[in-house]
């Protein structure tokens, strides 16, 4: 299990390097995690490599909140004057998040549906 998570920072330390690098504003851990994926999917690392600890961390991921659970207790005074604005923007965020998700789904399997018809055939004798 050492090995798995050394194997996941090190794509974190080449994220890590890569951001210091070119100066790019993209958060290091998701450069090394869009690394880790593409050698997933390349067949580089096996999901054997790190299957173990990515469990481990899923079944423990409540326990990463805290911490944020916690700094969001140091604003409540802020969070109590403020909190329509916040309401309301969480509200519209959620409302076009999932308009965008639905329409990209819709326009994503459109394009699909052209390449290539996956529905079954309508049985017209019946």
């Amino acid at each position: 299990m050492i090995l798995q998570f050394g194997l996941l920072f090190l794509f974190l330390a080449i994220g890590e390097l890569i951001v210091w690098l070119t100066g790019i504003p993209v958060p290091s851990s998701i450069l090394g995690m869009l690394m880790l994926t593409a050698s997933l999917q390349v067949g580089v690392v096996k999901p054997r490599h790190v299957e173990r600890v990515a469990n481990f961390l899923v079944h423990n991921l409540g326990f990463f909140f805290v911490p944020a659970g916690v700094g969001l207790m140091n604003c409540l005074g802020i969070i109590a004057d403020e909190w329509l604005p916040i309401v309301g923007a969480s509200v519209g965020s959620t409302i076009v998040i999932i308009a965008v998700t639905g329409w990209t789904h819709r326009a994503v399997r459109k394009s699909f549906s052209h390449k290539k018809d996956v529905r079954h055939p309508v049985n017209e004798e019946a």
